[in-house]
């Protein structure tokens, strides 16, 4: 495959950013002052910083794209997607484990071209781990490539499972356990990078906002799976809103998503 090289530079780039950041995130673990933020959800000292610090590494690169992060200071109307690329950060997903000192959290940085996401950065701090590619690129767990099994779901299958925002939802909890081994790990976008490498064979999410796939949906789709949107996909991104609404989807290789909707009733 020839990668164009303003593609490639931003890839290069993108793991440097991420790459740098591990440190504070590793330092500050369990440590960082936090406070809630008005939606209920928590923020840290850490978060700003690893936000600013990413977005300044790259601006100085390319400063014609465009730069979105959980943690931004938008207010007011949302903001176009105007670019050939753009950037999709959360800085720390996983950021009310990472206050207590719960080890499942990480960084998550997308790139996106014309508002589709394809090559993603995932810092898995329990594993101490940058998983990261995108469909063309391949998957990559740290060193090494990754590879998925492509089985369809059984007994002993993984599937991630968030809690649902929604308690319309709660029934998913107890046909999804009593069908396969479940695993809620307090942060989305471990959840779906770990289908993108083969660690959990599915994932079933009600609560994400964009940031909080952006990253890892490249992985999935780089590694032959499908992220499949029951409600209305997110991408390509035209608009990036803080007050956007919460994303349903479920995730695997192909032969999976007939078995979920099947069982979920969606």
């Amino acid at each position: 495959m020839t990668v164009h090289p303003e593609i490639s530079a931003r890839i290069a780039a993108g793991r440097q950013a991420v790459l740098a950041q591990t440190e504070l995130l590793h330092r500050e673990f369990g440590r960082a002052r936090s406070h809630w933020k008005a939606d209920g959800t928590r923020v840290t000292t850490t978060d700003l910083e690893i936000s600013k610090s990413i977005f300044a590494a790259l601006e100085t690169q390319f400063a014609d794209d465009q730069f979105f992060s959980e943690e931004s200071a938008q207010l007011g109307a949302p903001i176009a997607v105007t670019t050939r690329f753009s950037w999709l950060l959360d800085p720390i997903d996983g950021t009310n484990n990472f206050a207590l000192g719960i080890p499942h959290c990480a960084i998550g940085l997308a790139l996106l071209q014309d508002g589709e996401p394809i090559y993603g950065f995932v810092y898995d701090s329990a594993r101490r781990v940058l998983i990261h590619g995108g469909p063309g690129f391949g998957v990559w767990d740290g060193g090494h490539p990754a590879q998925r099994t492509g089985l369809p779901l059984e007994r002993q299958s993984v599937v991630g499972f968030h809690s649902p925002y929604d308690t319309a939802y709660a029934a998913h909890a107890a046909i999804l356990t009593n069908h396969f081994k479940i695993r809620s790990l307090g942060t989305s976008t471990i959840h779906l990078a770990y289908v993108g490498i083969g660690l959990f064979d599915a994932v079933v999410d009600h609560n994400v906002k964009v940031w909080d796939i952006a990253a890892a949906v490249p992985l999935v789709l780089a590694a032959g799976g499908v992220v499949d949107y029951i409600s209305p996909s997110p991408f390509p991104l035209r608009e990036f809103d803080l007050q956007m609404g919460r994303i349903f989807y479920v995730a695997g290789d192909p032969t999976v998503i007939p078995q979920l909707r099947a069982l979920l009733g969606v």
